[in-house]
């Protein structure tokens, strides 16, 4: 079984690798049919949950880092 694997892009996206179920806030599942997705942090795409490069172009800027 592969591994989901989600990195964080500074000022950018969260991209989600492997396995990918999104489930809305109804609860509706849908499974991903491809190998990486970009989801949007910035609230500016138009095609949301997935970003469409608009950050790019809104100021958007966050360089989080993971803390355990």
């Amino acid at each position: 079984m592969s591994e989901t694997k989600i990195r964080i892009k500074d000022n950018g996206p969260f991209l989600v690798e492997g396995p990918i179920t999104l489930e809305d806030a109804e609860g509706n599942s849908y499974t991903i049919e491809k190998p990486m997705i970009a989801l949007c942090r910035c609230g500016a795409s138009e095609n949301k949950p997935f970003c469409d490069g608009k950050h790019k172009h809104c100021g958007f800027a966050s360089e989080d880092r993971a803390s355990s």
